[in-house]
C-alpha cells in the first residue's frame, strides 16, 4: 500500500503499528519517527497541497478533524476524488479505536488490535496506580496564549491530568477545547502551568512571558515556580505518544 498521512498524530499511529514502510508522504508538521523526515511533505496540515497528493498516487490518505480549519483539507480530497478515512479521536479510548480502524486499513486487524489493546492496558496500569491520591493539584494547560485555549472536559489532556495524579484547572467546561482569558485562569488559581503552545517548539516558549502577565505573581503556580514548559508534540497530538508524555507529567507531578 501506498499511505500519505497529512497530520502528525495519523503518522504516529502509522508507527506505533509498526508500518512507516508504508508511507509515501506526510504533511511538513510530521516529525516522528526520525525516518519520516525524508519522505515528501505535502504542506502544512491546514493547508495540504493536494496536487502534491494526489501525485504521490496514494491508496489510502490518512486526513484529521482535530484542528479547526482541517475541514478544508476534506473538501480538497473528495476534489481531487482521492481515498481516505477521517481520524478525529477526543479520548484515550478513541485513540485506541483509531489505532484498530487505521490497522484494519493497512490490511492487518490481529496487529491493530493487539496494539490497540496494549494501549489501554498500559493506560489501566497508570490508572491503577493513581487512583489513590488524595489531593490532586490543578493543572492549567496552556494550548495557546492569546487568544487562551485550554482543554476542557472532553479532551484527552483531561484524562491525562487525572492519570498523572492532578486535574485539569478547567475540567467543569463540557467542550474539548475552551476559549477563555489570563483573567479566569487568575481567578482558578492554579498550582501548576503547562505550556504546550500547539506548533511551537518548546526551546521557543519562556515562562517569563507568562510571569509578566499582570496579576499572575499571586497565582500558586507562579509564587511556587511551578510553571513547566513542555514538548506539545508529546501533550497535543491525539496518538499513542500521548503515554510518552503522561510519564513527563506524572514525574512532575511527584515532585510537587
Amino acid at each position: 500500500m501506498r499511505i500519505v498521512s497529512i497530520c502528525p498524530s495519523n503518522t504516529e499511529i502509522v508507527a506505533y503499528l509498526g508500518q512507516t514502510q508504508l508511507l509515501v508522504g506526510v504533511d511538513n508538521y510530521s516529525d516522528y519517527p526520525q525516518e519520516v523526515e525524508k519522505l515528501t511533505k505535502v504542506g502544512p496540515d491546514l493547508s495540504i497541497d493536494m496536487e502534491k497528493v494526489a501525485a504521490l498516487k496514494p491508496d489510502l490518505v490518512l486526513a484529521s478533524l482535530s484542528v479547526p480549519g482541517m475541514e478544508k483539507n476534506i473538501e480538497g480530497l473528495d476534489e481531487y476524488e482521492l481515498p481516505y478515512i477521517i481520524l478525529n479521536p477526543n479520548s484515550l479510548y478513541e485513540i485506541s479505536e483509531d489505532i484498530r480502524r487505521v490497522g484494519r486499513e493497512l490490511g492487518m486487524r490481529e496487529e491493530g488490535e493487539q496494539k490497540a489493546d496494549e494501549f489501554l492496558e498500559d493506560i489501566d496500569k497508570i490508572r491503577q496506580s493513581s487512583k489513590n491520591v488524595s489531593e490532586r493539584p490543578s493543572l492549567y494547560w496552556e494550548w495557546w496564549p492569546k487568544p487562551v485555549f485550554t482543554p476542557g472536559k472532553l479532551n484527552w489532556l483531561n484524562e491525562i491530568s487525572e492519570l498523572a495524579g492532578g486535574r485539569n484547572l478547567f475540567e467543569d467546561q463540557q467542550v474539548a477545547s475552551f476559549q477563555t482569558d489570563w483573567e479566569e485562569v487568575k481567578s482558578r488559581n492554579p498550582d501548576h502551568i503547562c505550556m504546550v503552545w500547539v506548533g511551537v517548539k518548546e526551546e521557543k516558549m519562556n515562562s517569563d512571558l507568562v510571569k509578566s502577565r499582570q496579576g499572575w505573581s499571586e497565582i500558586h503556580a507562579v509564587k511556587n515556580n511551578q510553571i513547566h514548559v513542555l514538548e506539545e508534540s508529546l501533550f497535543c497530538r491525539p496518538s499513542p505518544r500521548l503515554l510518552k508524555g503522561l510519564r513527563k507529567i506524572q514525574k512532575v507531578m511527584e515532585q510537587k
